[in-house]
């Protein structure tokens, strides 16, 4: 699986610089496009010629560094209307803000996506632990295929506000991140009831066993809640990234959830549903604090007044001053 640690590191970059001019059909026609190809290849792999896991680690690399060659052969062919000119020494212009800003988002989608990984090693210390491995297993496959939801509007709503911060208007960044927060809400009700609704069928398409069924069957009703709360949760992540919610994330989930998910499951007895309880009871925890910061943030300080500790100057100033040094005008972008 290594190539595709690699291939992440090639996308997100790819996928901004695409997301920046408002390129995101053409990011989900390539999709789409190698999801066939990646459906096919999965069944020739795995089921044809039973090669098993490798045969699942083979698609899964081939998939990601297809996605990234039909971005970049996009962006080169097509010169991305006009946006793309070639390689130039400014790609290292300013580097060190950017290094910055990626370090802490880095760090807090790490610590989310360990934080998970923790709990089914958690749950394997259960005693019987097979059950409700592959019980919490099959939740959390759910679980992501609805964070891509979340991730999506993540990645639209940083988008927008950082152009709206960019060109001075507080107001239109505000009301983004408004919009963009119920419209996710919605999605998240929606997506909470269909889980609840199929938690009596929806097991059955990953598992054979009546326990393991059983058993997610039961854990549905938390998953039903987790997923309403990724829907927000993620949009908030990126709205509100830097240093400040990675100390956030690290006191919601390492100090609050996960203490919480071992005392339940292990000390009160509720196993697999106390530590999947204690999960969510830090996802409310750190949810709830970024909704708070979200109200209490004043935007228009955010474009004039915010002064950063390091270049001495606002956030709309160092957006300016880029626009200016990388060519063309504020008002051109």
């Amino acid at each position: 699986m290594l190539p595709q640690l690699f291939a992440y590191a090639v996308n997100f970059p790819v996928q901004k610089f695409l997301q920046a001019q408002g390129k995101v059909m053409v990011m989900a026609w390539i999709a789409g496009v190698v999801l066939v190809l990646h459906a096919f290849f999965s069944w020739l792999l795995i089921l044809r010629l039973c090669w098993g896991l490798i045969g699942a680690a083979i698609t899964l690399n081939a998939s990601w560094w297809l996605i990234n060659i039909g971005q970049l052969l996009y962006i080169f062919i097509t010169k991305s209307d006009g946006a793309w000119s070639g390689f130039s020494w400014l790609a290292f212009a300013d580097l060190f803000g950017f290094v910055e800003l990626s370090f802490t988002s880095a760090v807090m989608l790490c610590l989310e996506y360990w934080y998970l990984m923790v709990l089914v090693v958690i749950t394997a210390r259960l005693p019987n632990p097979l059950i409700p491995v592959d019980a919490i297993s099959i939740c959390m496959n759910i679980n992501g295929w609805d964070a891509m939801i979340a991730i999506g509007f993540n990645a639209a709503i940083s988008i927008r506000v950082a152009n709206e911060l960019g060109a001075g208007n507080a107001k239109a960044a505000k009301f983004s991140v408004l919009a963009v927060s119920i419209t996710s809400l919605a999605i998240g009700v929606v997506c909470m009831n269909v889980v609840f609704a199929s938690r009596d069928y929806f097991p059955c398409l990953f598992t054979t066993s009546e326990a393991v069924a059983k058993e997610t069957s039961q854990l549905a009703i938390l998953l039903g809640i987790t997923v309403l709360l990724n829907s927000l949760q993620h949009v908030l992540l990126l709205e509100l990234c830097g240093s400040l919610v990675a100390h956030i994330n690290i006191g919601c989930y390492y100090f609050v959830g996960l203490p919480a998910g071992i005392l339940l499951g292990f000390a009160c007895g509720f196993v697999a549903m106390g530590i999947w309880s204690g999960m969510i009871g830090g996802i409310c925890f750190q949810t709830t604090t970024l909704i708070v910061i979200a109200m209490i943030t004043n935007w228009n300080r955010e474009v004039s007044k915010y002064f950063l500790p390091v270049f001495g100057f606002s956030q709309a100033e160092e957006a300016e001053s880029r626009v200016r040094n990388w060519g063309g005008s504020v008002g051109e972008h």
